[in-house]
C-alpha cells in the first residue's frame, strides 16, 4: 500500500460519507452502554460525527495513520472471515484507539469496540474488515465526542 497526501483525502472523504451508517451505530452503542451503566448518554448527529472528522484527519501524523487503518479494513477479506478474525479486529480496536485520541479515551475506544463490533456483525458488507471498519468509526467517534456524565466535570482527582 502506498499513502500519499491523495490517498489519505481519498480515504479521509469516504471516512466522511459513512456518517449515515456510522451514526445510527454510535447512537446505538452509546444507548446500549447508557442503559448497562444506569446514565443518559447524549446521542450524536452527522454534524458531530463530520467534525470529530475533520478533528481527527487534521493531524497529519494521525490521519497518514488512521487512513492507512480504513484502507486496510475496506479491502481487508479472508476466505471463510474466521482465519481473519484476529487481524480485523487488531486493526479495527487500534483504529477506534486512534481515532479516540489520548489515554484514557484510548483505552475506553479500545473496549468501545468490541460493543460496536458485535452490534455491526452479520451486517451485509462487502469484505470481513468492513464491519470492522463501522465499529471501528464508531467506536472511536464516539469516545472522542463529549456526551457522558462523567466528562461533564473536572476530575476531582487532579492536583493543583
Amino acid at each position: 500500500m502506498r499513502l500519499t497526501p491523495e490517498t489519505v483525502d481519498e480515504e479521509y472523504k469516504r471516512v466522511q460519507d459513512r456518517a449515515s451508517d456510522v451514526v445510527p451505530l454510535i447512537n446505538d452503542t452509546r444507548a446500549h452502554l447508557g442503559s448497562q451503566f444506569g446514565v443518559d448518554v447524549d446521542m450524536l448527529t452527522d454534524d458531530a460525527y463530520t467534525a470529530a472528522i475533520d478533528e481527527v484527519f487534521a493531524d497529519g501524523d494521525r490521519a497518514v495513520n488512521v487512513a492507512a487503518l480504513v484502507r486496510l479494513l475496506r479491502t481487508l477479506d479472508v476466505t471463510g472471515d474466521y482465519p481473519g478474525f484476529v487481524i480485523d479486529e487488531l486493526l479495527g480496536r487500534e483504529l477506534a484507539a486512534m481515532i479516540a485520541g489520548e489515554q484514557p479515551l484510548r483505552l475506553l475506544a479500545e473496549a468501545t469496540f468490541h460493543v460496536a463490533d458485535v452490534r455491526t456483525h452479520g451486517a451485509d458488507t462487502a469484505t470481513a474488515g468492513a464491519d470492522d471498519l463501522d465499529a471501528a468509526l464508531a467506536a472511536g467517534v464516539q469516545t472522542r465526542v463529549p456526551g457522558w456524565p462523567w466528562q461533564q466535570a473536572e476530575s476531582p482527582f487532579g492536583v493543583e
